[in-house]
């Protein structure tokens, strides 16, 4: 056997003598002015390894000619980094740890790699990843830049993390080498320059020869600092092409393949945005983007959501372009949250989450360290000058994932957003900033988010975290601030609560304030809904069922307190006296004549702005008009700020294809069915297209038991109901019905059962029982991240209320029927009285199956036996 300790070496003695011999663990780094200088080193080296009997492994991953032939004798591994850097590092990382202690290493020029992920940083942080690795497997590997390529931002952390790293010059034909870094090793002429002359580098000791050598090579060059990388050489060059476009002197081919090339850098690289894009997007367009873009990578999802819609808009007519409120918005780009990750240690932990077998694992540590983690100096200067732009109006920190709004993955609630007042002294809204960039990162990390990627299977695609960082539309009204109403909108209506209700329509769930309270579900409050066809037609019947279930409270940011609140209408509306409240709210006739001076009943029933402005009219048509362009229904985010009495600007915040399914389902014929063949019928609530599915499985929480619970109990159930719906199967033949009392997803455990969505995913159909109290009706969340999750997987959800005539539930046959709790979930004896797992044919007894007609223009929904 070869004693690996004694036989490290370059293949150059010489060189060997000169850096005092190579050591286990040395990462050797190369920097050339051509590969052919490169490969004069990399042969020797490979060949002495070889004949050491050491595994001698080659990456090939670059344009240039090979630097190992197939007949070496070497293990060569071709990689592909267009496959992306996380599936690029995992491979070769995988190599490594396959081949185990003491082998050698050779890697293909590194500098191809920034223009292949488009970023010197990028670079730096592949080093700062691999080098480490390789140190600890007591290898030695050899790996090249170009000279004067990049920017500091790949140099700086390559030198640091490097333990060897040289210049090597070529003048007349002769090679020259000069140690800048050698860790653990030193001599009096170790960091001279040194000619190989033979077998021997000897140092170069006169001056004259010194310095007519380096004078004539390219030397490493004082602006080093400043100096761009790929980055910034792309899109200073593209700047000149569009130069050229406006002075008639660029060819539209040329300018078609730098605008190509800038948006699969920037902009998006997923086929179907980049068609929307290429459509409505221009050169000029993403330069902009750049100018105020910190970092570098891809701005993601939300962020070419937003932007994509508001050119379609503006494309479309003059009158949207005059609509729109403008935007001012930063982007913080993809590449900033890997280097984060990689600076802070986090990200061995997060390549657990690439494997189903181990996603979460580590995600609790993972999110503590970005939680406590520093950011680079450079980063802070520029998220710095963002706060000074701003100056001291409230902003938000959007989550803007690669993956996030595209088509097919809304990854709706999954990551977080963060508010910044953006009071008090610069040193307090820095730290503030930063902490909002940290929240989000670590969302990354969450459960939610996590079961969300491996449920859609996408555990081993890249997700990287950018950010969109927004001026927080609405105005100052005393001590608060808040936009005059906010919401979302469908361009479907999958709700459809009367007949003269349009699908195709769309609809609204609007709100006073801030929108938070129209995707965050409020369990304390309601909202309105608005089918844009028939705006005055509401689901209450009468003024005392709008008042009842009318908002009550509205969010918004507290400058004071330098954070978001919730407050009630009144009291909010009593310190702005600068909003024109009969707009959005309507006065409480019921209420007695009160005393002078004393503030008058109001209810946001928003009556007045539906009926007397433009607004119904402008929300059809920009959902039309971007319905269109995405040749599929959408999803928008807005804020409404009046500036005038009659005159208004609508924010789009945010787009994106709304995952609704069974557009086009054809209405069922009424089934006739016995009471006694009938489980469930419901008339009420119903959001989904028409179905007729067949159940094999009822998870049935019993109200009853449920309202006897304590609060921590119910907390306990909903995990119970998670553990049941993993073990249940998934939606083939037959599906499982979830029924419980109150709200499903509440986070307020007196209002329903906590549940997340990852505890429900599995249903075909969702039911609450409206049975926890007297006055809380079912809140037809539309627009909120739970709704939106039923509606992405084309869940079914209902409401039945069981006090009404035209509304019954077979409690007799759910709890006489077998209960199979504790085969699907054992030790679960506790809970028996509470939930009931309701297995159907065999294990029932009864021939036939079990089926549930839904029809939404009916509001209706039958569960019945099919004998």
């Amino acid at each position: 056997m070869t004693d690996h300790a004694t036989a490290l070496t370059t293949g150059l003695p010489g060189l060997d003598r000169v850096l005092k011999g190579i050591l286990s663990g040395d990462n050797i780094v190369w920097q050339v002015d051509t590969i052919g200088s490169y490969l004069a080193l990399v042969e020797p080296f490979c060949r002495a390894g070889l004949q050491s009997g050491r595994k001698v492994i080659y990456f090939r991953f670059a344009s240039h000619p090979p630097l190992v032939g197939p007949d070496s004798g070497a293990e060569i591994h071709e990689l592909d980094p267009a496959d992306g850097f996380e599936t690029f590092i995992a491979k070769i990382h995988a190599v490594i740890e396959n081949a185990g202690r003491g082998a050698l290493y050779i890697f293909d020029c590194m500098s191809e790699l920034a223009a292949d992920w488009y970023s010197d940083s990028m670079l730096g942080n592949f080093f700062m990843l691999t080098c480490p690795y390789l140190y600890d497997l007591e290898t030695v590997a050899y790996f090249a830049l170009f000279r004067n390529y990049h920017s500091s931002k790949a140099i700086r952390p390559i030198t640091e993390t490097t333990q060897l790293f040289l210049e090597l010059y070529r003048q007349a034909g002769t090679l020259y080498v000069h140690p800048l870094k050698v860790q653990l090793r030193y001599s009096p002429t170790m960091n001279m320059l040194h000619v190989w002359e033979g077998d021997e580098f000897r140092p170069v000791t006169s001056s004259v020869l010194i310095s007519s050598i380096l004078a004539s090579v390219n030397w490493t060059d004082l602006n080093s600092e400043a100096r761009p990388g790929y980055w910034e050489r792309t899109f200073l060059e593209a700047q000149g092409v569009q130069e050229a476009v406006q002075a008639g002197r660029c060819p539209p081919p040329r300018e078609q393949a730098v605008f190509y090339h800038l948006c699969r850098m920037a902009i998006s690289r997923d086929p179907e945005m980049l068609t929307l894009v290429s459509r409505y997007l221009t050169l000029a367009d993403v330069l902009s983007i750049w100018r105020r873009m910190i970092g570098s990578g891809l701005i993601g999802g939300k962020t070419v959501g937003m932007l994509v819609a508001r050119n379609i808009l503006k494309r479309q007519s003059p009158r949207f372009a005059e609509l729109l409120e403008e935007h001012d918005s930063f982007y913080v780009g993809s590449d900033v949250f890997y280097t984060y990750l990689v600076r802070n240690g986090v990200w061995w932990l997060r390549q657990k989450q690439r494997h189903p077998e181990t996603f979460l694992e580590g995600a609790v540590q993972a999110r503590q360290r970005i939680l406590l983690g520093q950011f680079p100096d450079y980063i802070v200067e520029q998220f710095e000058q963002i706060l000074d732009y701003f100056g001291q109006s409230p902003i938000i920190v959007r989550s803007s994932s690669l993956l996030e709004d595209n088509f097919g993955n809304s990854f709706a609630g999954k990551y977080e957003s963060v508010f910044c007042p953006n009071q008090g002294p610069r040193e307090r809204r820095l730290e503030d900033f930063l902490s909002a960039v940290r929240t989000i990162y670590a969302s990354t990390m969450s459960e939610k988010a996590l079961r969300y990627r491996e449920q859609r299977g996408l555990l081993n695609q890249d997700e990287q975290m950018a950010l969109l960082v927004m001026r927080v539309s609405g105005a100052m009204h005393g001590r608060y601030y808040y936009p005059h109403a906010a919401g979302v909108g469908f361009s479907f209506n999958p709700y459809v609560w009367h007949e003269t209700i349009d699908p195709q329509a769309g609809v609204l769930r609007l709100v006073f304030g801030l929108g938070t309270r129209a995707v965050d579900r409020a369990d304390d409050d309601y909202t309105r809904l608005v089918a844009l066809n028939a705006p005055q037609r509401r689901p209450e019947s009468n003024f005392d069922q709008v008042c009842q279930y009318a908002q009550r409270r509205v969010d918004y940011l507290d400058l004071q307190a330098n954070r978001l609140m919730s407050g009630h209408f009144l009291d909010v509306i009593a310190e702005s006296a600068d909003v024109p409240v009969e707009l959005f709210a309507s006065a409480d006739e019921s209420v007695p004549e009160a005393p002078p001076g004393s503030r008058k009943v109001w209810v946001p029933t928003f009556d007045h702005l539906l009926g007397a402005t433009n607004f119904v009219k402008d929300m059809q048509e920009i959902l039309r008009t971007l319905q269109d362009a995405y040749a599929h229904p959408v999803d928008v985010e807005f804020a409404l700020n009046f500036v005038e009495a009659r005159s208004y600007k609508i924010h789009v915040v945010q787009c994106r294809p709304l995952p609704v399914r069974g557009i086009e389902a054809p209405r069922l014929s009424a089934a006739s069915v016995t009471r006694a063949d009938t489980i469930l019928e419901a008339a009420g609530a119903v959001i989904g297209h028409s179905r007729r599915i067949r159940l094999d499985r009822f998870i049935y929480v019993a109200p009853s038991a449920y309202n006897r619970l304590a609060i921590q109990d119910r907390y306990e159930v909903a995990r119970l109901i998670g553990r049941i719906n993993h073990a249940s199967p998934g939606r083939g033949a037959g599906g499982t019905m979830i029924l419980g009392p109150g709200r499903w997803g509440t986070s307020d455990p007196f209002l329903g059962i906590p549940v997340a969505f990852a505890d429900i995913n599995r249903a075909a159909a969702l039911c609450e029982i409206v049975a926890m109290h007297e006055h809380l009706m079912p809140d037809v969340s539309l627009g909120t991240h739970f709704l939106n999750e039923l509606v992405e997987t084309d869940m079914l959800y209902l409401a039945l209320f069981a006090q009404r005539g035209n509304n019954y539930l077979n409690t007799a046959w759910l709890e006489s029927s077998p209960n199979r709790l504790l085969a699907v979930v054992p030790k679960a004896d506790r809970w028996v009285d509470a939930i009931r797992v309701v297995d159907t044919a065999p294990a029932s007894g009864e021939t036939g199956s079990i089926l549930l007609d839904a029809d939404p223009f009916e509001q209706r929904v039958i569960c019945y036996f099919k004998r």
